[in-house]
């Protein structure tokens, strides 16, 4: 399925065009959530399309030009040990992701790093970057990475790290303007290493709140349609799965029932617009 193709899936698939359309600056403005508490869910379509018409009245949905998703890559990097999947499946207390990501229809990239504080939130850090710097981590990107995981007490620079693999999906993002929270809701998800690929049935999606330490409304809503969360990674569920002699985890075992793997070429992002 091409990227243009699975926007219009999920658009139509989650009844997006029924609600009402918010500008990136409004969202930003109301619920930025650079520190935050994350909760996922993983979502047949079917009930995601109800959580989508229950919050119709309290959020709107991130609309670019009339456009209501985007499609993500992400390279996600790591040490040879694969120490930032380690630290994440052992639980260990100064957990952190170092990625590129790029916005395909726009070609906008930034670098993020995503660390832990002291109370288990969610920080992160994000640096704007050319698109040309998609998937790599030039001078002034190592110095941004390395000052932020040294902040967080990250025993890790970016002279150990190099591309480990791999995320794609296209994502609808709806805010709530008055209270400040977010959902996302993320379809077609891939996951690409060594030529081969994972990719989570296409019957669900992964929905993730983006609130306070409190849950928000839309956790509860989730909660009264049968979903509970579920501690699941994008870029741990891809390792786990695509790299050899991993040990067991948790997260292995979700992933073994909504995701499968398959040997294939990945095919070069679309874009649309050169940043």
């Amino acid at each position: 399925m091409t990227p243009a193709a699975a926007s219009s899936s999920l658009v139509a698939g989650l009844g997006l065009a029924a609600l009402r359309g918010a500008t990136l600056a409004e969202v930003d403005a109301a619920a930025a959530l650079q520190h935050r508490t994350d909760r996922k869910y993983l979502l047949p379509v079917d009930r995601a399309r109800l959580l989508v018409e229950e919050l119709s009245a309290s959020h709107h949905v991130l609309d670019l030009g009339g456009r209501r998703t985007t499609g993500y890559l992400s390279t996600y990097f790591d040490t040879e040990g694969l120490g930032a999947w380690r630290a994440h499946v052992q639980r260990r207390r100064r957990r952190w992701k170092v990625r590129t990501r790029l916005y395909a229809e726009d070609g906008l990239c930034r670098v993020e790093v995503k660390t832990k504080d002291g109370r288990g939130a969610t920080v992160k850090h994000a640096l704007k970057a050319p698109t040309h710097g998609y998937g790599r981590l030039d001078e002034h990107a190592a110095e941004f990475v390395d000052g932020v995981l040294r902040t967080a007490g990250v025993p890790v620079t970016t002279a150990l790290l190099a591309p480990a693999a791999e995320i794609r999906y296209v994502r609808a993002a709806l805010a709530d303007l008055d209270h400040g929270s977010r959902v996302t809701l993320d379809g077609h998800l891939t996951c690409h290493r060594d030529g081969r690929t994972a990719a989570l049935d296409p019957g669900h999606v992964l929905v993730e709140t983006k609130g306070g330490a409190r849950p928000a409304p839309a956790d509860r809503l989730l909660l009264r349609l049968g979903a509970r969360p579920v501690s699941l990674s994008k870029y741990i569920v891809g390792q786990s799965l695509l790299t050899p002699g991993l040990p067991g985890n948790d997260m292995r075992r979700i992933a073994r029932t909504h995701f499968t793997t398959r040997a294939e070429p990945v095919p070069s992002p679309e874009r649309t617009t050169a940043a």
